[in-house]
């Protein structure tokens, strides 16, 4: 079946088999929230845990998939090769800290209720939102960016490293959809309404891969700083805000134990696919 996925993929449209990739990686989300039909509120220490996978698959992503390839690939350019990766990371994290100051948002784990972002008078549960659907823009750009490489024929990229790339971010969408739906639940919206808004925040994902996918096949000559780009906007995200929210309560440990368990399971999906 996965090998039959694989040639599926191989033989479809850049865009499309991105835009697919992606899908699943929205659906994951989905299941993810689904859980608030079981739970009104998820113990913190099971969010801590799972939200620690998702940073540990975020980390192993953003080195295993895309920086990795992006110095590999700059090793062919007349200047130094660190220069693009390094160009790339970084602004890759500046699209992110801007994007982070300007949209207001709520961390599911803040207790004090401030927002980060513009000072707003959004509800709560509308920051919470926001701040879900943020996480998931480097998540949806770098399965595009995955793709797109295949399609250029840049070396050392396969359709199956970006399909691992994909099952490794729906993996960690599910404690994603989970961080969003459970806290709209205990704020005391219905559960259909809830899991309908989680799941709803994943869909910049498809969005961002087919925009990913398409930058990088038009801007070919540019794909070492592409790569590094999403790997800059992915890890921005994991030590802003992912690991922070597993840090406000006792279970820290529990959590950095989840986070290694998330990057060795990235690392595996990555190298043996």
């Amino acid at each position: 079946m996965y090998q039959s996925i694989i040639d599926a993929l191989s033989s479809m449209p850049v865009y499309l088999s991105a835009l697919l990739a992606a899908t699943f990686t929205w659906l994951m989300t989905t299941l993810g929230a689904a859980v608030v039909f079981m739970f009104k509120k998820i113990h913190r220490r099971t969010m801590d845990i799972t939200l620690g996978v998702a940073g540990g698959v975020m980390l192993a992503a953003g080195f295993f998939s895309l920086l990795n390839p992006a110095f590999e690939m700059a090793e062919t350019l007349p200047y130094p090769a660190w220069v693009a990766p390094s160009v790339g990371f970084v602004l890759g994290a500046l699209f992110l800290y801007v994007l982070d100051r300007a949209i207001p948002h709520l961390h599911p784990n803040m207790t004090d209720g401030t927002p980060d972002g513009k000072p707003s008078s959004l509800h709560r549960s509308t920051l919470l939102i926001l701040a879900i659907t943020l996480h998931n823009i480097p998540e949806g750009l770098a399965v595009g960016v995955a793709f797109g490489a295949v399609a250029t024929g840049m070396e050392g990229a396969t359709i199956g490293a970006a399909v691992s790339l994909a099952i490794g971010m729906g993996l960690q969408n599910v404690p994603e959809g989970m961080a969003v739906s459970t806290p709209l639940r205990a704020l005391g919206w219905g559960r259909t309404k809830s899991f309908l808004y989680g799941q709803a925040t994943a869909i910049v994902e498809p969005i961002s891969a087919v925009v990913g996918a398409v930058a990088v096949v038009v801007f070919s000559p540019l794909l070492p700083y592409i790569l590094s780009f999403a790997a800059g906007a992915m890890i921005y995200v994991v030590v802003e805000e992912v690991i922070p929210e597993t840090q406000r309560d006792k279970y820290a440990d529990s959590a950095v134990l989840g986070l290694i368990a998330g990057f060795v399971l990235m690392m595996i999906l990555d190298t043996s696919l």
